[in-house]
């Protein structure tokens, strides 16, 4: 018997084997792709994580770049290093909603040119939306080296503007470290002076505050250790110097 296509029932029939045949198609489009976006995901994040030493690269290069200028990655947990967990795939807004004490925190330690940089992620929240980056330090663990700042849905012209170069070139070479004291650095709305504060983005206070908050917030998980890394070399480089000074005699 033929099927009549002018009832309703042909209608819905044919309406649910539509939705389930584009549904099926759908699911395996993005089982297929899902392989090549995670990938993509990690390349950006090794850029991001480069960006802060000031290395820039395309895409394509991100792996072996990173290779080269990353010597290790870091966990560290109530300001202790730990073994057995994976930095790079730590989710660090999962982290975020810990205490401090209790989080995760990824650590990268990179080297360019002779010299020891120490990048640490970042994550915050904006006025729409997260916000995150990353922020490297000099061998003396007080000297900001570069930032890399970025946004999902901040005002364009106002608070997006932290992932813009003229914001994020003025962290370079500020302090967060005051008397020994972790002190962390200020956006400010008024003009920037000192070596801890930094001009805020015009029309996007809150964005701004949103960035002064997340370096404070991310870094406390950090400064107990790397001031012990810091002593350590100090004391290695004087033990150095002092066999070099006897041998010379």
């Amino acid at each position: 018997m033929a099927l009549d296509t002018n009832k309703n029932g042909y209608t819905f029939l044919f309406a649910f084997i539509m939705v389930v045949v584009v549904a099926a198609l759908l699911s395996a489009a993005a089982t297929s792709l899902k392989p090549a976006q995670d990938e993509n995901i990690r390349l950006e994040k090794m850029q991001s994580i480069l960006a802060s030493i000031n290395i820039e690269v395309d895409r394509d290069e991100a792996g072996e770049a990173y290779k080269k200028y990353i010597k290790d990655e870091v966990v560290l947990k109530n300001n202790q290093r730990v073994e057995g967990i994976n930095a790079f795939q730590i989710q660090l807004a999962k982290q975020m909603d810990k205490s401090p004490e209790e989080r995760e925190a990824p650590l990268y330690i990179a080297e360019k040119e002779g010299s020891t940089y120490y990048i640490i992620p970042l994550r915050g929240k904006g006025l729409w939306g997260p916000i995150w980056g990353y922020i490297s330090l000099k061998e003396d663990v007080n000297t900001v080296y570069g930032a890399t700042f970025d946004h999902k849905s901040e005002t364009p012209g106002l608070g997006a503007e932290i992932n813009t170069p003229v914001f994020m070139e003025q962290f370079q070479s500020k302090k967060i470290l005051k008397d020994g004291n972790f002190s962390g650095i200020q956006v400010t709305k008024k003009e920037a002076v000192g070596d801890y504060q930094v001009d805020g983005i015009s029309g996007g206070t809150i964005t701004s505050v949103g960035v002064e908050d997340m370096i404070k917030d991310c870094m406390v998980s950090y400064v107990d250790y790397l001031k012990q890394q810091n002593t350590s070399k100090t004391a290695t480089n004087s033990s150095s110097n002092k066999t070099n000074l006897a041998t010379i005699q």
